[in-house]
């Protein structure tokens, strides 16, 4: 979000951590869907220190549950 400055740091380190399974310049052609879900599965259960400790997977769980 543009008008959202305090989002940049979390966009960031998930930039950094992406480029630790898919380096700058690679072409995504070469992966099939199941790999990038793999990836996208390690990345959601991976915790992070904004969250407490907690994968962003355990967040969104939470914040779907109370909101429903």
């Amino acid at each position: 979000d543009p008008q959202s400055p305090w989002q940049r740091g979390t966009n960031e380190n998930t930039n950094r951590l992406l480029r630790q399974y898919l380096p700058k310049g690679l072409d995504l052609a070469t992966f099939s869907q199941a790999q990038l879900s793999a990836i996208a599965r390690q990345l959601n259960e991976r915790p992070r220190k904004t969250l407490l400790y907690k994968t962003p997977a355990e967040t969104f769980a939470q914040a779907v549950a109370t909101t429903g």
